[in-house]
């Protein structure tokens, strides 16, 4: 599952994934055990509800132009993002949407000496289409910073409205609400589920780097892999600490597992804390999702990429028993699974469950 495949780093491993439209020819791939699937529609790894998997992106060599879009672009993730987007080489064009703010933010951008051409959308005079146009990457960041004692609970009920304008485009959508993204496709009849990826980097780079802390050299985070697998909530995210590469010390007690578990899944609210009130991750967050995208970009260039991501069960409807032209290919198993783990992944599938429901019923009562 989190084997290396050529041209990828640890980070491709652990991050992202990727499809094109219609200008180009790229795929995506990944696999999961026949018994995590679930009438939700969603598919969890050894679980039955939509969660985080391993997909494999795979996509025939190709030259293009690249352009990545960033809905959300002017708030404290979005423009980050857009830095380091743009300091991307393969990216040609990097289009920015937001309500307020965007033109400033990519004539900033647009003084940085990196091939990616910048444009800035408002809601005018249909900006949101022009923004997505021609897309063969959306991500979208939008949303509010957390508050201390919000949950991402609270989150959902703020950041869902982005999704509605850009469901007319065929290019891969990154998001963190994909339940919602999803239901807002199929209302339009425009879902391809190998095209919409769930963003959960963010754990596994704070995996790594907690696991890297308690090994004794912080500074060796980069040299860590460490599966992050379900949701991107509390305790539906499951860091599979038994498979880990390198290993955990042999040190590591019972307690220590659980302490590390604990501060991975919880990891945001350290954020929060630390900035008193005045945001939550945003920074690292936007690294998170920038890794995700490169990695979606190699796929689009042709190279092979394994990616964590959240994805729906139709995307490998014969849990990757066929190769796929584009998009999600394959789903990757879970590997095996420690007793502490396996529990983790029992506490994690109603709670799962729970938050993909929510996100039906927002769009089955919504007009999005």
């Amino acid at each position: 599952m989190a084997k290396h495949v050529k041209g990828t780093n640890r980070r491709s491993s652990g991050g992202r994934s990727g499809a094109s439209d219609d200008r180009g020819g790229c795929a995506g791939d990944r696999e999961e055990s026949e018994d995590s699937r679930e009438e939700t529609g969603e598919r969890a790894l050894q679980a039955p509800i939509g969660c985080r998997s391993y997909p494999s992106i795979r996509s025939q060599p190709c030259l293009m132009t690249l352009k990545a879009v960033v809905l959300g672009a002017a708030g404290g993730i979005g423009q980050p993002l857009s830095l380091l987007l743009k300091t991307n080489p393969a990216i040609t064009e990097l289009s920015l949407f937001d309500i307020v703010n965007t033109p400033g933010v990519a004539a900033d951008l647009s003084h940085i000496d990196t091939p990616a051409v910048v444009q800035g959308y408002l809601p005018p005079d249909d900006g949101l289409a022009k923004a997505v146009k021609g897309a063969d990457v959306i991500v979208i960041p939008a949303g509010v910073p957390r508050k201390p004692g919000m949950s991402r609970d609270d989150l959902f009920k703020v950041g869902h409205t982005t999704i509605a304008g850009a469901h007319t485009h065929t290019a891969t959508i990154r998001s963190t609400t994909v339940p919602i993204v999803a239901e807002v496709l199929k209302k339009h009849g425009v879902f391809d589920p190998k095209r919409l990826f769930g963003v959960t980097t963010l754990d596994v780079v704070r995996a790594s780097t907690f696991i890297a802390t308690v090994a004794g050299s912080a500074s060796s985070a980069p040299d860590y892999t460490v599966p992050v697998v379900g949701g991107h909530s509390g305790v539906t995210i499951i860091p599979l600490l038994s498979q880990a590469r390198p290993s955990l010390p042999s040190s590591q007690s019972k307690s220590d597992i659980e302490a590390l578990t604990k501060r991975i899944q919880f990891g945001g609210d350290e954020v929060v804390k630390a900035k008193d009130g005045a945001g939550s991750a945003t920074l690292s967050m936007a690294y998170a999702a920038a890794e995700f995208t490169n990695a979606v970009l190699k796929g689009l260039k042709g190279e092979d990429v394994i990616v964590p991501s959240y994805v729906h069960i139709s995307a490998d409807p014969e849990g990757g028993k066929a190769l796929l032209p584009n998009g999600v290919e394959k789903i990757l198993p879970l590997g095996q699974l420690s007793d502490y783990e396996a529990a983790l992944v029992k506490t994690a599938t109603p709670e799962l469950k729970d938050n993909i429901s929510k996100g039906i019923n927002f769009v089955e009562h919504s007009k999005l």
